[in-house]
């Protein structure tokens, strides 16, 4: 009966899914804009966040936030800041973040997909952002290099 035992809990013990730690997944860590391309209804604008502004994004286990504002210290017309943070999910490459907390407070309770790759230190992020009743309906790429 003992030998029957210690062969069913070896057999379930080989056959059990390896659970990957949340430190080892390739997306946690800290990660800075650098390049940022909406498109809407036509129109594209590309942004450089390596000059007169900075926008980070932190991801570890379970929640990802993300912080920017403008290099000049609010002092002129270019003054902004913008942060939001929530929980994530991540299957494969499609990267879905649910925005909990928003300084635009029409964003949040909304969930955003996204393809993620990740190449080296660099991760691209692609997707639809959608909110109807604030008549937001685009495509968001975003290239990230990581922060060491």
């Amino acid at each position: 009966m003992r030998v029957f035992l210690f062969i069913v809990l070896l057999a379930i013990g080989c056959t059990a899914t390896i659970k990957q730690e949340p430190e080892s997944l390739p997306i946690v860590g800290t990660w800075k804009l650098i390049r940022g391309t909406l498109i809407e209804k036509g129109d594209t604008v590309v942004t450089d966040y390596t000059k007169d502004r900075s926008f980070i994004k932190m991801i570890n286990a379970t929640h990802f936030s993300f912080i920017t504002h403008d290099l000049n210290q609010g002092k002129d017309s270019a003054a902004s800041f913008g942060a939001g943070a929530g929980k994530y999910s991540l299957k494969g490459d499609q990267y879905t973040e649910q925005l909990e907390y928003c300084n635009a407070r029409e964003w949040e309770g909304h969930d955003f997909s996204f393809t993620v790759t990740i190449r080296q230190d660099t991760l691209v992020q692609r997707g639809v952002e959608k909110i109807e009743n604030a008549g937001i309906d685009r495509l968001n790429i975003e290239e990230y290099v990581r922060v060491k």
